[in-house]
């Protein structure tokens, strides 16, 4: 392997011995080299129990419900939420989720399909022209704006009821009774289209990352047989996670789909990280066991402290209110903490059956020596950091002015085929949602008038309410069971409102809130709001108030860590402000590009760019540190970014390649656009460690001498005549 890994090692050898406040004599202590040295003599056993749980992971996987429904990760305390389970709870219909449309058809063709919409199980219920108006009187003698809500140009469309458990039975049966000529959009037929591709999409991007990372570690390794090695440890530690996700019932598609490729991308490291201690104990003369307790006992500490950063920016995601975000923090802090046992444990047994292999198969370094690279890096380091943070203030401008997508009706690509069939029935119909607006029964006047207000709204096209469709006069007892029980039920009478409104737009949000403002002005607090456009608001508010929350525990944890691992107040700000500077930048790119941004990916990157790229600046100020003791300043910033140019960017390397496959692996835009970030993210991150962070080093090294215990800073021959001088703060 590279001797620039090496370098790592060393770096991190000091943060575990900070950390944890213990030297290296308590790491290679006798219980801990006893207990290495008992794992290793037992090592086919270990080899097989670790074989052994991966496959039975690997069924248990199967089982691991996946939830492709964004909404229903909302927290429950959101009024939509609430209004949603109280709805589900006294009537037996929910509100119309799914638009169809049948083209060139009669009006009894229409009627006919109409019955055969009905007929399949998981359509609760069917609304059509015939539902608005009486079709015994002729179209032409009746308003024509309801007539061409529902049909036009003799194309009909029809406002189903998809029962939420049944998507995918529902939805392939309207296809074959509407065909392939016709249309069908709404959030069951998008959460049908994710839960299709997800299997399709994981296969082909294990297809494309497993060989793209194997040759990555074939040019950075010293061995052919290396990789083998890498991929089989990090493989177990993958299959073990996804099947001990069954411990949490259920998982979101995007922590599924992005989970498996975020731990490989980010767990590699540390397997490298072993073997190279590993190679380095049998080159000074070790005995292969011997040479692996050391290796094992001396990586502990190193490997831990840097697990710890990437799981503190995972576990930050726990206390999001949106529940995607602990979803996807739980999977991914108990897979790295998977992948740092497996590398522990199963690895250094492993690698002693195999250890010949990697001797007989070993090559020379790929890597170049990155002269030129350090002082390329150096000659533009100032013009940089200059560049950088005149780019700060329009960065935080342009995050807040970023057109985010908060739903998921943004989720597949408009070359789709859902894409294409909800456009075509929004040409010819328009956009429309339906809204559920639930009031207590008590008042017909305060009824109707809500009922009046709502329909002169000027996106409303339909009411459907008691008063709306029996009228205020007549008594109840004269009205159907059946059709009374669809408007009052429990204490609460019903109003479906269909509105001319995207599923979210800005429009959308300004109607959701004049609606709620009208509901409340008659009943204060005592409504409920429900459908797919408040469900998005809610999520937009939730999703909005989580982000300063999510950043701070973030920052702040990592932050806590850097303070210990480097016993120092100045430098934690330093690396934190090179990678958050990067962050920044990452984020602010879709406002100059014109590209919208799904704000989940938003609230995800921020903690996970963090926690698996802060290493990078961990690693380079370490070893600038260290050859600062013993060289000027900018011998040393040189010799820095010459020494930690390899592992640095193997490891960016490898976290960008797993966004890119992401990018382009699946085909759903949330997870596409969450490997762009994270792509981006780690290229940025390696860029301005390499540039931005050495002329934070340099020029604020008076700061750092001041707040920095046990610094030693490399002062001129000139300054003692007889020998070195050592300044220690």
């Amino acid at each position: 392997m590279d001797i620039s890994t090496t370098v790592y090692y060393n770096s991190f050898q000091t943060v575990s011995q900070q950390l944890f406040n213990k030297n290296i004599s308590v790491w290679e202590g006798f219980l801990l080299e006893k207990g290495i040295r008992w794992m290793l003599r037992l090592r086919g056993l270990v080899v097989f129990l670790f074989l052994a749980a991966a496959v039975f992971c690997g069924v248990l996987s199967t089982m691991v419900e996946i939830n492709y429904n964004i909404v229903d990760y909302l927290p429950s305390e959101a009024p939509s939420t609430v209004g949603l389970d109280l709805m589900d709870e006294i009537y037996d219909k929910a509100v119309p989720n799914t638009r169809v449309m049948i083209k060139d058809v009669t009006i009894p063709e229409a009627l006919a399909y109409k019955a055969r919409l009905e007929a399949i199980d998981g359509v609760e219920d069917v609304n059509w022209l015939d539902d608005q108006l009486s079709l015994t009187v002729p179209l032409e003698i009746q308003d024509q704006k309801t007539v061409e809500d529902w049909y036009k140009n003799g194309n009909a469309l029809y406002s189903l009821v998809v029962d939420e458990g049944n998507e995918v039975a529902a939805i392939g049966a309207i296809r074959e009774v509407i065909g392939d000529s016709n249309a069908m959009s709404g959030s069951p037929v998008e959460t049908v289209d994710a839960r299709l591709s997800a299997g399709s999409d994981m296969a082909k991007m294990m297809g494309i990352i497993i060989p793209v990372i194997f040759l990555i570690l074939l040019f950075t390794t010293t061995s052919w047989f290396e990789p083998v090695i890498f991929m089989v440890n990090v493989g177990i530690a993958i299959i073990i996670n996804m099947g001990t996700n069954l411990i949490f019932g259920e998982i979101c598609f995007i922590t599924n789909t992005a989970g498996a490729i975020l731990q490989l991308a980010c767990s590699m490291d540390y397997a490298i990280f072993l073997l190279e201690r590993f190679e380095e104990f049998r080159k000074e003369g070790l005995q292969p066991e011997e040479a692996m307790v050391r290796a094992v006992a001396r990586s502990t500490g190193s490997i831990a402290s840097s697990g710890l950063t990437t799981v503190m920016g995972f576990v930050a995601l726990t206390a999001m209110r949106f529940l995607i975000g602990p979803d996807m923090g739980l999977v991914l802090s108990k897979g790295i903490a998977i992948s740092l046992v497996t590398t522990l444990v199963f690895m250094p047994c492993v690698t002693m059956f195999c250890y010949r292999l990697i001797d007989r198969t070993s090559h020379r370094s790929f890597l170049p020596s990155f002269h030129r690279l350090a002082r390329g890096a150096v000659r533009i380091k100032g013009f940089v950091t200059v560049l950088v943070m005149l780019l700060l203030v329009p960065c935080y401008l342009a995050q807040r002015n970023i057109h985010f997508v908060y739903g998921a009706s943004e989720m597949t690509g408009p070359e789709s085929r859902i894409v294409r069939e909800r456009d075509a029935i929004n040409d010819e119909f328009g956009e429309s949602n339906s809204f559920a607006i639930l009031v207590p029964v008590g008042s017909t006047a305060k009824e109707q008038a809500l009922n009046d207000d709502l329909k002169a709204l000027p996106q409303v096209s339909s009411v459907l309410s008691y008063v709306e469709t029996v009228g205020k006069s007549i008594p109840d007892a004269y009205v159907p069971p059946d059709q009374l029980k669809l408007l009052t039920a429990g204490g609460y009478t019903r109003m479906v409102v269909s509105a001319r409104v995207p599923g979210e737009s800005q429009e959308t949000f300004r109607l959701v809130e004049t609606m709620r403002s009208l509901a409340r002005s008659y009943y204060g607090d005592e409504y409920y709001m429900v459908g797919v456009p408040a469900t998005i608001y809610d999520m937009k508010d939730t999703i909005t108030a989580d982000s300063v929350k999510v950043n701070a525990i973030s920052i702040g944890a990592i932050g806590l860590i850097l303070l210990i691992n480097l016993r120092s107040i100045s430098l934690p700000v330093l690396l934190l402000l090179t990678i958050e500077s990067s962050i920044f930048i990452n984020i602010a790119i879709p406002y100059f590009t014109g590209a919208h941004l799904q704000y989940i990916g938003y609230l995800i990157i921020s903690s996970v760019q963090l926690g698996a790229t802060v290493d990078y600046a961990i690693l380079f100020t370490n070893r600038y540190l260290e050859l600062r003791a013993k060289l000027p300043r900018q011998e040393a910033v040189t010799e820095t970014i010459r020494s930690t140019a390899g592992s640095i960017l193997t490891s960016g390397g490898i976290l960008a390649t797993g966004g890119m496959v992401l990018r382009f692996g699946s085909s759903n835009l949330i997870i596409g656009q969450l490997g762009v970030l994270v792509a981006r993210g780690a290229v940025l991150s390696v860029v301005l460690v390499m540039v931005l962070l050495p002329t934070l080093l340099t020029r604020l090294e008076w700061l750092i001498k001041y707040t920095t215990r046990g610094l030693v800073l490399y002062q001129a021959p000139a300054e003692s005549p007889e020998h070195p001088k050592e300044v220690t703060a």
